[in-house]
């Protein structure tokens, strides 16, 4: 019969605490309320379709790439917002029963971790012409912009995407939130025509959804995000420079 270990058990227990323990908490909302969320959520749907649809008219470069970027990212938060009232979200603190804590380690080590996998996949996909050069386009953004100013727009953006996504649009969801938003925020990227940020949407959808669920709130999503993104902008142009 195999054991396991203290470490390993440990490990199995934090990643429990962080995607799978589902925390008490009081998020109830009136049908009207509810209403109220899901009709503002569908008109910044809309809204940010059409602003996204502009943004990806704009070649890499352009002047014009930060301020349609940052004017998609105000898009999505206000739109979070304005549907009602969003929640930080704790998870289990361990040790003493009952103790909760906001999540933020766990987020971001998660985050690295997505981003460690995503490096180990990357040699795999410069051997693939095809995947390449999906990824190149994606580099080039990295390349001929400020580093420093594509790192904030990148937070900036990760942030907002999260507020809306496992914020408004998960709470307007009575049934199979993790499932419907992770779908939409795959949709909401394949319209970049990029097949391989489309596979990490999928990835990254599904693990920040069940950090909201667990935690009942957008902190840990957040900083999942962020800490994934962040990481891959600076990796990406390293591996297929």
């Amino acid at each position: 019969m195999s054991q396991t270990s203290p470490s390993e058990g440990s490990a199995v227990r934090w990643v429990r605490r962080s995607l799978w323990d589902v925390v008490p908490r009081d998020h109830r909302q009136s049908d009207a309320a509810l209403r109220r969320r899901q009709v503002v959520t569908v008109a910044v749907v809309v809204v940010g379709a059409i602003v996204l649809g502009f943004s990806l008219r704009i070649e890499a470069g352009n002047p014009l790439f930060y301020p349609a970027t940052l004017v998609l990212a105000a898009v999505w938060a206000v739109g979070a917002f304005a549907s009602g009232p969003l929640h930080l979200g704790r998870i289990s603190g361990g040790g003493r029963p009952g103790r909760l804590v906001r999540p933020v380690l766990a987020p971001i080590l998660l985050g690295l971790g997505l981003a460690a996998l995503f490096v180990v996949g990357g040699l795999v996909v410069r051997e693939i012409p095809w995947l390449e050069q999906q990824v190149r386009s994606v580099t080039e953004i990295a390349d001929q912009g400020s580093l420093p100013i594509l790192l904030v727009v990148t937070a900036v953006n990760g942030v907002a995407e999260e507020l809306f996504f496992r914020g408004a649009a998960y709470a307007a969801l009575p049934r199979h939130p993790v499932l419907w938003t992770s779908v939409a925020y795959v949709l909401a990227t394949l319209a970049t025509g990029n097949v391989m940020l489309a596979f990490a949407a999928i990835l990254l959808g599904v693990v920040v959804g069940l950090e909201r669920r667990a935690s009942g709130g957008v902190l840990a999503p957040i900083l999942t995000h962020c800490a994934w993104s962040l990481s891959m902008l600076v990796a990406l142009p390293l591996l297929f420079g």
